[in-house]
């Protein structure tokens, strides 16, 4: 009306509408990354505690049946050992997806036209997201190497027999599947991202 044209109607209607559209994609991008480093750090925090947990409970078993079956001081310092490296590759992985996670409220307080809209940089997300999924994989690792040493502690060495074999068996099936897929699902997104 004073003379003056909007961007938008400057634009052909073919043009309007994939501005629109490629908007929502990068939007609704940011907010699927967004979530998934929350997921990531949240899960990371909770696997943190079962470390802290595990050095409290870290003890020898009173004296067993068989002195043969028991667990000796080494496989004791050995926990200790893999708990330390859990934990920091859980905090290596979430401070990786907390910076990510920062870059990209930043990226979208900063930007000037649209506030819900991030332009982040795709190879800071991409290799900033697989570098914290690595810390993750390697953590749960560690721990689960941890609590394979743990049952042995509690339930007696592996040459014995018994509980702590199935226990481990239960173990390394269901968090090696797990792990797994996980594994499968972040180098999908690392390739398709």
């Amino acid at each position: 009306m004073d003379g003056t044209k909007s961007p938008s109607k400057s634009l052909p209607v073919s043009q309007q509408d994939t501005t629109t559209a490629s908007t929502t994609v990068v939007r609704s991008k940011t907010n699927v990354h967004v979530t998934a480093l929350d997921g990531i750090v949240t899960v990371n925090s909770l696997f943190t505690v079962a470390v802290f947990i595990g050095f409290s409970l870290t003890v020898p078993a009173a004296g067993g049946a068989r002195s043969s079956c028991n667990a000796s001081m080494e496989l004791v310092r050995k926990i200790i050992v893999y708990e330390i490296i859990s934990f920091s590759c859980f905090l290596f992985s979430s401070l990786i997806a907390q910076s990510l996670k920062l870059a990209i409220n930043l990226a979208n307080i900063l930007s000037s036209d649209n506030p819900h809209r991030a332009d982040v940089d795709s190879f800071c997300m991409k290799y900033g997201s697989l570098g914290s999924a690595i810390g993750s994989v390697l953590g749960c690792l560690f721990l689960m190497m941890s609590i394979v040493d743990f049952i042995q502690v509690k339930l007696g060495v592996f040459d014995c027999g018994g509980k702590s074999v199935i226990a481990v068996v239960t173990l390394t099936l269901l968090v090696g599947s797990s792990l797994f897929v996980y594994i499968l699902t972040a180098a999908y997104a690392f390739c398709f991202m």
